[in-house]
């Protein structure tokens, strides 16, 4: 009798045993999914924020943190990202220089300037080559400065020139984004410096090929009505910048923007592209600082 008892004990005591490890297994298993991102919005972040950081290492604490992708990286930068399963999803801009020595691609000399194209056109085609090849599809490219020129015949030029590269980037299958810059603080003169504008030209080139990279930090800047205008602006916005306003550092409770209710706003667009971190980290621990921005914007 005594042994059909210790054995009925022990099925019981086995039949416990397993119960509570298929729950503690259940317990570990939500506690893992608590700490993952939430999935409704895709993160990012910008290389140049974090430029003491070795590409390696960054890497290896992005994907901890639970980032998709590194950005505005260029071609000889994509094995290090292949290595890592990461994502470049904005890839940086080449430059070039023209037949007179002019240097070209960058922020103050690009397509507003028609005497540029031809040389825009050649370094650009072996970077969306390249970025194709790796699956990369958003490539960056930028207005330029004004230097004189009015926004009509600013508007014109850069259609002009951008009518040229997307036979190249509807061949490859990549989006040419075109970042909208503040010209108030950090890039004085600089043409794509209001929404309408960029999307004025988005128009005028009349291909899905070509977007707006909308950077929130530079757009509170110039114009605000930030939530508004993304809403008003989907269609033609590709990618997003985050920063905090003012002095372009981190996105918490230090600065006036209210992060959350902007990526929940973006994410009611329907926008299923990526969101940057593209904040300059003033705390010592950067990488604390990148964790806590995108757990601000994984709305």
């Amino acid at each position: 009798m005594s042994t059909i008892i210790s054995r009925r004990e022990a099925g019981r005591n086995l039949a416990v045993g397993a119960t509570a490890t298929a729950f503690l297994g259940a317990a570990r298993q939500s506690v893992s999914a608590a700490n993952k991102l939430k999935g409704n919005m895709n993160h990012s972040v910008c290389k140049w924020c974090y430029g003491k950081i070795p590409l390696e290492e960054f890497c290896v604490a992005a994907k901890k943190i639970g980032l998709q992708s590194v950005e505005l990286l260029n071609p000889p930068d994509f094995p290090t990202l292949k290595k890592h399963d990461l994502h470049c999803a904005m890839v940086s801009f080449p430059s070039g220089k023209t037949p007179q020595g002019v240097k070209v691609g960058g922020i103050t000399r690009a397509f507003n300037r028609v005497e540029y194209h031809d040389t825009l056109l050649d370094i650009y085609e072996p970077h969306i080559k390249a970025s194709a090849e790796a699956g990369f599809r958003n490539v960056i490219c930028f207005s330029g400065n004004r230097d004189g020129l009015n926004d009509e015949q600013g508007l014109e030029n850069c259609a002009k020139g951008l009518k040229r590269m997307m036979k190249l980037a509807e061949k490859h299958k990549i989006t040419i984004s075109m970042e909208l810059l503040n010209s108030k603080v950090n890039h004085k003169d600089y043409q794509c410096d209001h929404t309408d504008w960029g999307v004025e030209l988005c128009k005028r080139v009349g291909s899905e090929r070509f977007k707006l990279l909308y950077d929130i930090y530079h757009m509170q800047i110039m114009e605000g009505d930030v939530v508004a205008t993304i809403g008003k602006n989907k269609d033609f916005i590709s990618h997003y910048h985050t920063g905090g306003v003012p002095g372009r550092h981190e996105i918490d409770e230090t600065q006036e923007l209210y992060y959350p209710a902007i990526c929940k706003a973006i994410v009611e667009t329907g926008f299923k592209g990526y969101i940057a971190q593209e904040f300059i980290p003033a705390r010592k621990d950067q990488i604390a600082s990148l964790k806590q921005g995108v757990e601000i914007c994984d709305v």
